[in-house]
């Protein structure tokens, strides 16, 4: 089974990715798969190249291109597990990529949705070097995530979970749906 986690940036992704870590079933970040390809470019890992690299890939390579290129880091991950988690898909091409890749596998699609301004303030907080710093940054990364079609993965996912309200209920509901993913594949296993 591969469990795609899709969301907007700050939407809560990484809890759902780290509770099946916690379970033992390993994780891909797309994002880390862009921000590896700057670097071996030889570009610094700012926000700015890392967009701009992440616009060119799928340029050279197709609206898919980030799905190719992570294709074979999860065939390497499904030969030790059942359960293998990609974290960061942001269209329906890059999901075709995984069904055509994985004809086998059954995929779960797993969408987080956070209210903006919560999105906002969480990433001001985390800090992380491609993070927006002003608003205008942060609406300016959102239409860029929207044209890539993360709305429409969004719109086909298998679960939904909705991320505005305390941490602990949050992570309560992330708890559930792992488990009720978990429970369905051993049911069809």
């Amino acid at each position: 089974m591969i469990v795609i986690v899709t969301g907007m940036p700050g939407s809560g992704k990484s809890k759902i990715v780290k509770e099946f870590e916690k379970r033992g079933f390993p994780s891909v970040s797309m994002g880390d798969i862009v921000r590896e390809e700057t670097a071996k470019r030889g570009l610094e890992l700012t926000r700015e190249n890392v967009a701009k690299v992440s616009i060119r890939l799928r340029q050279e390579l197709g609206q898919n291109a980030v799905a190719k290129l992570t294709v074979e880091k999860v065939k390497e991950l499904l030969r030790n597990s059942g359960v293998v988690v990609v974290d960061g898909v942001r269209s329906l091409d890059e999901v075709g990529t995984f069904r055509s890749a994985f004809p086998g596998e059954e995929i779960v699609i797993v969408a987080v949705h956070t209210p903006p301004k919560q999105r906002f303030e969480r990433l001001k907080a985390r800090g992380r070097h491609d993070d927006p710093k002003t608003w205008e940054e942060f609406e300016e990364r959102d239409w860029k995530e929207l044209k890539f079609g993360i709305g429409n993965v969004i719109a086909m996912a298998d679960h939904m979970l909705v991320n505005d309200g305390s941490k602990g209920e949050y992570i309560r509901r992330v708890k559930e749906v792992v488990d009720s993913i978990l429970a369905s594949n051993r049911e069809e296993a």
